[in-house]
């Protein structure tokens, strides 16, 4: 049976958070970016909400239609780049980390420094589609929802030539993005005193060729 899968919209955000919250409360990174489990459930939604209202704004969010996973989307053009993301970081006060890192919890320099270092490895000079998040509610993970989710993406980039790029935040999922066809982009992102992240970058596949899930 395949998975029925629709593009959320603003109606969509409190369901999307509580998802990705849940999704995300044993992950590594989000270990490391709010240490202690008290400390996380009371504050790692936050974060989920700030990057939802991001991506709800100026990318593009997949959900489910039972609501169970959701994978969130940005489309980079070639102009913008890694290493253009990374100079934000000259002007402090007037860049998304700052701001990101004020809105969610003032005190942590880990929710600001999560998002300079992946942009940091962020590559540059080609157009691609961004898979930013993807979350599966824990009861259903292991069923298949974050290929379905993934594929139909894939599917499209195929079809238009467009790369598509992520970063895989566990060894889970980084053997799920292998078999789509995203392989290692650089060397894996050590987070200071923490997991490692895995760039990873999937050319397009020639139309017809499928994907493996």
């Amino acid at each position: 049976m395949g998975v029925a899968i629709r593009t959320a919209g603003d109606d969509d955000r409190e369901l999307i958070v509580r998802l990705l919250d849940e999704a995300f409360q044993d992950d590594p990174v989000s270990g490391w970016v709010f240490p202690g489990r008290e400390y996380r459930r009371a504050t790692h939604h936050k974060l989920m909400a700030a990057f939802t209202d991001v991506v709800l704004a100026d990318g593009r969010i997949d959900i489910t239609e039972d609501g169970s996973a959701c994978a969130l989307w940005m489309s980079v053009p070639a102009e913008v780049s890694g290493d253009a993301e990374a100079g934000a970081e000259d002007r402090p006060e007037d860049d998304g980390f700052a701001r990101t890192r004020q809105d969610v919890d003032p005190d942590n320099e880990r929710v600001e420094l999560i998002g300079r270092l992946t942009a940091a490895v962020h590559p540059s000079g080609r157009a691609h589609e961004y898979l930013w998040m993807i979350g599966v509610t824990p009861g259903r993970q292991g069923e298949g929802l974050g290929s379905a989710l993934i594929g139909s993406v894939l599917d499209r980039c195929d079809r238009e030539g467009r790369a598509a790029y992520l970063e895989a935040s566990n060894e889970r999922s980084r053997l799920l993005y292998e078999r789509l066809g995203f392989e290692a982009a650089g060397e894996p992102l050590a987070l200071p005193e923490g997991p490692f992240m895995w760039p990873m970058w999937r050319e397009p596949r020639p139309t017809g060729s499928g994907h493996q899930d």
